[in-house]
This record gives structure tokens, C-alpha cells and sequence, in this order.
């Protein structure tokens, strides 16, 4: 029981960090040691799993699926998700520069955390390394799109965010961000909208089976590459969530504003600084106790 508490806790942190744009609950799963696992447990939902289902192989169906842990991981997720949504919005309508600072000193930490994780530093690695940290950092600079609540439109959201999610340093929340939905589906969160929360998670279930196939594969075959471009997606992420940014808009015909992008600059050293410089190094020493936690346990 008492190490399904635990990973009911990292499914807190990774469900947490999911709601943030720019922070992955992929990077929280990675450097607490169960990303793999939880990878292979989800890939192993198939046919041949609904069949033991269905006649009643429980024993056999949790086996295979590994089920209670990934229960405990979602259901952590899931109370994270639902109980922070809100907070999480609040706070970055009303201190968004000092919640980004919190999850910038996460981040860094976390590119140690998976950085380490790299069995052997060759040219191969370092090129996959420089290739995540391009795409992360390319991503940062796309426009977000408009809001849009049609039930497809919802469903490929949903494949995508997820897909997003279990990659370490590729925020799904951020993707969704640049979808134009992440505010709706935040709000379906809530509010409990079904209308919304139906297709994203029908996305989801979608998403996610056949993502976690692929990583599957790819840390099996090619672990070192795989690990080096999760690697430059968690380094590149900083440029995401660098605190001190101006969002700029666009004026619509119909009078709204739409996003379009980010002035990023440095910020004066004053005491908003000392403030932000400080919850950097609470976020850092948060993933680091949490690293050095699991480095224990493992």
C-alpha cells in the first residue's frame, strides 16, 4: 500500500505540472523514475487486455497492465488536475511572472535529472540532444491559434496535449496553449463541461495508447538518442517559460485580440527579482529532493 501512496504522490506532481504551459508531468515521471514504466503500461492495452477484461481474467488483466500502479499514477494525476485547475488559473491571471519563476528553477533542475540519464555522450547523442532543444525552443516562438470548441477539433487537442504530456519538457499545456484551447479546457475542468471534457478525453485515450507504443520502441531500441532529445526538449522548455516576457496581441475585426506572440527581456534587479530568484531556487530544490528521493528508493 505504502508505495502505491507514493506513486499516487508523483501522479499528484506530474497531474500539477501538467496544467502549467510550459511544464511537463513527462519531466516529473522521468526524474522520479517511473517514466518507463509507465510508458510500458500503457502500451500494454490492447485487444488482448479487453479480452481478459471481459471473461473475467482479473488476476491475468492486472498482471499485464501492471493496473494498480497505473491506477495510482492517474488517479493522482487526476485529483491534481481537477483540484489545481483553478488555483493554477488564478494564479497565473494574478502573479504569472513569479509562477513561472517557480517552474523555471523545476525545469533546471530537471535538465540535470534527465540530462544524467544519458549512458554515453557521443556525436549521435549530442545531435539528438541539439535537435530537442531546436524544436522546444522553435515551438516558443509559434503564434497560438484561435479558441475552437468544435467536438473534432476537441478530440485532436486532446491526442496531441496528451501526446505532449508524456514527453519530458514538451508541455502539453503549452501545446494546447498554442491550439487556442488551453483556456476552454481549463474552464471545461472546472466547470465539469462535459461537452468539452468528453472529446479531450476520448483524445486522450487515443493519444496516449498510441504515443506510448512509440516511446516504448524507442527506448528499447534506441535509449541514449531517445534519452538525448528528451534531454534538449526539457532544456529548450526554458525559453517557454521564461518569467519576464510581454505577450503581444493582434487586434481582430471583431474587436477582440488574439496572441500572437512573446517580447521576452531581463528584468531589473529589484525586489519583484529577489522574489521570483527565490521561488527559482524552491522549484529547483523541489525536483531535486524529489530526484534524490527516488535515486534512494530505486
Amino acid at each position: 500500500m505504502k508505495q502505491y501512496i507514493g506513486h499516487a504522490l508523483k501522479g499528484l506532481a506530474m497531474g500539477a505540472a501538467n496544467v502549467i504551459p510550459g511544464v511537463s508531468g513527462g519531466t516529473i515521471a522521468f526524474i522520479t523514475g517511473i517514466y518507463e514504466r509507465l510508458i510500458n503500461s500503457v502500451k500494454s492495452f490492447d485487444l488482448s487486455v479487453i479480452k481478459l477484461l471481459l471473461s473475467g481474467q482479473w488476476k491475468a488483466f492486472v498482471e499485464k497492465t501492471d493496473f494498480y500502479f497505473l491506477f495510482s499514477i492517474l488517479l493522482g494525476v487526476a485529483i491534481s488536475i481537477v483540484s489545481l485547475a483553478k488555483v493554477l488559473e488564478l494564479a497565473f491571471v494574478n502573479y504569472e511572472t513569479l509562477t513561472l519563476a517557480f517552474f523555471f528553477g523545476l525545469i533546471i533542475a530537471s535538465i540535470l535529472g534527465v540530462g544524467k540519464q544519458i549512458g554515453v555522450f557521443n556525436v549521435i547523442n549530442i545531435i539528438f540532444l541539439l535537435i530537442g532543444t531546436a524544436i522546444a525552443v522553435a515551438i516558443a516562438f509559434l503564434p497560438p491559434a484561435e479558441p475552437d470548441s468544435s467536438f473534432l477539433y476537441l478530440i485532436v487537442c486532446g491526442a496531441v496535449a496528451i501526446s505532449s504530456m508524456i514527453l519530458p519538457g514538451l508541455s502539453g499545456s503549452y501545446v494546447l496553449l498554442l491550439m487556442g484551447n488551453y483556456v476552454l479546457v481549463m474552464q471545461g475542468i472546472s466547470s465539469f463541461n462535459f461537452a468539452i471534457l468528453v472529446p479531450i478525453a476520448i483524445g486522450c485515450i487515443v493519444g496516449l495508447v498510441l504515443f506510448a507504443r512509440l516511446l516504448s520502441y524507442l527506448f528499447k531500441n534506441f535509449q541514449d538518442a531517445t534519452v538525448s532529445l528528451l534531454t534538449g526538449f526539457v532544456a529548450g522548455s526554458l525559453v517557454i517559460i521564461w518569467p519576464w516576457k510581454i505577450t503581444q496581441y493582434m487586434a481582430l475585426e471583431s474587436g477582440k485580440e488574439k496572441a500572437t506572440g512573446y517580447d521576452w527581456y531581463f528584468p531589473e534587479m529589484d525586489n519583484n527579482f529577489l522574489i521570483a530568484l527565490g521561488l527559482m531556487v524552491i522549484g529547483f530544490l523541489l525536483v531535486w529532493g524529489i530526484e534524490k528521493s527516488a535515486g534512494t528508493n530505486n
